[in-house]
């Protein structure tokens, strides 16, 4: 498990799959309810009260005290926002970047004062294509192997109010981590955000 300041924690794999195994869960030491969705790489984003499935979306926020708030990933970017009173946990890949998912949760939090990225496929292993690279131009990067990637953590960082802590670890070529991208995994990890 990798903290991320008060209130914010990323798993690795180490720590079992977050999405399927429930006692991997009770293993973290956080109430084992917790609040999360059914991602589909878009931007919707719902405000939440207690525990459970919240339906499909791509973020979370809540100003209850103790609920738990997760996203699942497995490459993509994990992210925790903190403002006053209030958290915010979304998954974000290139699509909900593209998407706008950021902007959809920065919209329903109050003044962000910390936020943090977790373990993501980085630049040096994030192969795209034209596609993808003409949504992200001011973030292109090269892969080890020379050809066009983009800077997901630069590109999300670019669009949050405030510098994030990233953590620099790279799911497809790092160890202890579940990548899709390299495994075709179901498991997944998870970035976890709550108010104490």
């Amino acid at each position: 498990m990798i903290p991320a300041g008060d209130g914010a924690v990323f798993t690795t794999a180490a720590d079992g799959d977050m999405r399927h195994d429930p006692s991997a869960r009770a293993r973290l030491g956080l109430p084992p309810d917790w609040a999360t969705v059914r991602q589909v790489h878009g931007s919707d984003v719902v405000r939440v009260t207690g525990p459970g499935d919240h339906g499909s979306a791509d973020g979370l926020v809540t100003s209850t005290r103790g609920v738990p708030l997760a996203v699942f990933t497995a490459d993509c970017m994990g992210i925790v926002l903190h403002a006053e009173g209030e958290v915010g946990v979304l998954h974000a890949g290139w699509r909900g970047l593209a998407a706008g998912v950021i902007e959809r949760v920065l919209e329903r939090m109050g003044a962000v004062a910390s936020v943090a990225i977790g373990p993501h496929i980085r630049a040096c292993c994030f192969e795209v294509g034209p596609e993808v690279a003409d949504l992200f131009e001011g973030h292109l990067a090269r892969t080890t192997a020379g050809t066009v990637s983009v800077d997901l953590a630069a590109a999300a960082a670019a669009r949050l109010p405030v510098p994030p802590t990233v953590v620099e670890r790279c799911t497809r070529c790092g160890v202890d981590a579940f990548s899709h991208r390299r495994d075709a995994t179901s498991a997944r990890m998870a970035a976890i955000g709550w108010l104490p």
